[in-house]
């Protein structure tokens, strides 16, 4: 009788981390996400895995910052939550975030460490796989070492500091002096092949955001072990195998191929990251619409940085 009643324990136990893993699969996966703060969108992205038989966990990039991990998501009769400490908000407040997922939209508020509330709508980021690899054009220089033609400014809503053109051309370079705004290309890629240099003063700071969404990051690296959130990392997900930095103050060079969304990373001539996947967008992207192209991003609100040398290869 005894190994009876263990065996319908077990039985039980098992139908219920079925109905469990059934019910999780609504809401698993990648989000992409649009804040609204009055008249104004931002972009964020959430991800919500399966974690052993009873939980669920993930992480969260917000409009600012690096990827954020989730401990627990909470998911029941529709309905989600989780908190999570503030990264670089001044307040000690966690973040709380809560949604009803309906008709495969997540929509909800997110309660800011500053007591702000604001609404959100998630959808189901794209996987952009592709099935083989694209054939690509010829190099293509998109800036032209005189003016800004083709190049446009973009601040951030939540800077407002950073609104200001402070984008200069000297010397055939594209030259940001000071911190301001950053600035973009006015066409749109989708799958391309980039080639751009750069110098980066010491302790200055920038980054290469692919399709306005993903950024490659720039620091003054040299010496340094190889980090996500550091020279030849996309932002907070992807850390690259070495870290071939030259000294600050001397010029650099990337060639970036990026598919859907893997990407290679090549630094000073070694490749650092190798088809990697992007999981979504980095903190400071334009949108969080992953689907569509976009374009070519540099940023200017970390202090001094220097390009030149921009070349694009787009996919046939």
């Amino acid at each position: 009788m005894q190994k009876l009643i263990t065996k319908l324990h077990l039985i039980i136990l098992c139908i219920l981390c079925s109905t469990l893993a059934i019910t999780a699969q609504s809401i698993e996966g990648r989000w992409d996400i649009t804040i609204t703060k009055g008249n104004k969108k931002f972009p964020s992205w959430l991800e919500i895995n399966h974690s052993g038989v009873k939980y669920l966990n993930g992480r969260f990039v917000g409009s600012g910052g690096s990827a954020r991990p989730i401990s627990i998501v909470y998911f029941k009769d529709n309905k989600m939550s989780f908190s999570i400490p503030p990264q670089w908000d001044r307040e000690d407040k966690d973040l709380v975030v809560e949604a009803i997922l309906k008709d495969g939209k997540l929509e909800g508020t997110m309660n800011q460490p500053n007591g702000e509330v604001v609404n959100w709508v998630g959808v189901k980021a794209p996987k952009l796989i592709k099935s083989k690899e694209p054939i690509f054009g010829k190099p293509m220089p998109i800036f032209n070492g005189k003016n800004l033609d083709g190049w446009e400014i973009i601040g951030r809503e939540d800077r407002p500091a950073a609104g200001e053109n402070q984008w200069i051309v000297e010397n055939g370079a594209l030259k940001s002096p000071k911190s301001g705004a950053n600035i973009r290309t006015t066409k749109t890629f989708g799958d391309f092949k980039l080639h751009v240099e750069f110098r980066v003063p010491e302790g200055s700071n920038s980054g290469v955001y692919l399709r306005g969404r993903y950024e490659v990051q720039i620091t003054d690296g040299f010496g340094i072990e190889p980090s996500a959130i550091e020279l030849g990392g996309i932002y907070g997900f992807v850390k690259p195998l070495e870290m071939p930095a030259k000294k600050a103050g001397e010029w650099q060079s990337y060639d970036i191929t990026l598919v859907g969304r893997v990407v290679t990373v090549v630094l000073n001539g070694k490749t650092t990251i190798y088809k990697a996947e992007i999981p979504g967008i980095t903190g400071g992207a334009i949108d969080s619409n992953e689907a569509e192209a976009g374009p070519i991003m540099f940023q200017g609100d970390h202090g001094p940085i220097e390009f030149r040398n921009i070349t694009i290869a787009t996919a046939k």
